[in-house]
Order: C-alpha cells, then structure tokens, then sequence
C-alpha cells in the first residue's frame, strides 16, 4: 500500500543530516504531523541502523554518510507492508476474471515493484539533500 512513510522517513533523515539537535517534537513541527508519527518511523529507522538516539539527550544521529544510503534502504526500513501493491482476496472462481485475475496480477505486480526497488537503488540521500539545499 502507497503511503506517506518513506516521504516522511526522507524527510526525517534529511532533518537530522542537516542538524542532529532537533528533537521529535521539532522534527513533527517541520512534517506538520504528531511527535508520536516521528518517534514511530525513527523507531523503524533505528532498528534498520540508520539513525541512533541517546536516552536523556535530544536529537538524533545518522549513522552513515547521505551519499551512502540509498534511499531503497529507508524505504525498506518503514515498509512495513514489503509490497506495494495488493490484490483483493477472494475473487470470484466462477468468473473468467476473477479465477485468473491474481496470477495475472501477480506478475505485473511483481514487475512493478522491482522497477520502483531498482530506482530508490539508484537513489541516496545525498542527492535528495542536494536538491533540497540548492
């Protein structure tokens, strides 16, 4: 399912290159959304190592160069869902669609999905962070 998430994570991740001080609260403030959303999907990014925190101190850390992390990396990291598009359960087996329209889905799909990994492969935060500084 397309979500908002990776934009977010970017956004997070550009924040903190550009200026570890900030705390969630300031990082929601930029987003325009709830500390809460920030301190979940940093949670994802910590987990995947590529942001780290300190109990007691506020601001966060990227643990890699910009030019380093692709931007597949962070997609990976608040996915949850591991694919972007799903199909509807259940369709009809009677109907000359539905018994074939997962299958047939399926590998477009699938196609999809590996052209849109391959492109945020190619990707890195850096070149996001370039845009945004110019």
């Amino acid at each position: 399912m397309i979500n908002t998430r990776l934009s977010v994570a970017i956004h997070i991740l550009a924040l903190v290159a550009f200026n570890s001080k900030l705390s969630s609260e300031q990082i929601a403030d930029s987003v325009t959304t709830n500390p809460v959303v920030i301190r979940r999907i940093s949670s994802n990014l910590k987990k995947a190592g590529l942001l780290t925190s300190r109990a007691g101190v506020s601001g966060f850390s990227i643990t890699r160069d910009p030019k380093d992390i692709t931007l597949l990396e962070i997609y990976k990291a608040v996915n949850l869902e591991k694919e972007l598009f799903s199909i509807h359960d259940k369709p009809n087996p009677d109907c000359p669609v539905g018994k074939k329209i997962q299958g047939t889905l399926d590998v477009t799909f699938e196609s999809v999905q590996s052209a849109m990994e391959n492109e945020l492969n190619n990707k890195t935060l850096q070149e996001v962070m370039d845009h945004l500084f110019k």
